[in-house]
């Protein structure tokens, strides 16, 4: 299971990515090939933050679902529903950043 220590590790390496690229572009001499290589290592990264997120989150709401579906029925399954579709939207505009990057 992802921990919130596993996301600031994460956090860091995508910070030292993104140092690199500006200073690619600003300082380098725009090896685009490098740049690319970059680009997608940010891309890589920022997919494995989203899904140690929603680990993270997953692991804290479960138990406070179950036990509301315990108490109250109907309840918890809504809750659970509308987490499901918030997952889903994150999942999708997460995987279509990395669609546009790829392609532009």
């Amino acid at each position: 299971m992802a921990s919130l220590k596993d996301t600031v590790n994460l956090t860091s390496q995508l910070t030292d990515l993104t140092n690199q690229l500006h200073g690619e572009l600003t300082e380098g001499d725009v090896d685009f090939e490098k740049m690319i290589k970059i680009a997608d290592e940010i891309s890589e990264h920022a997919d494995s933050l989203a899904a140690a997120f929603t680990r993270v989150n997953e692991a804290l709401t479960d138990p406070l679902q179950q036990s509301s579906e315990n108490g109250s029925g109907d309840g918890g399954n809504a809750s659970r529903a509308s987490a499901g579709s918030r997952r889903r939207s994150t999942a999708g505009s997460a995987s279509g950043g990395n669609s546009s990057s790829a392609t532009n």
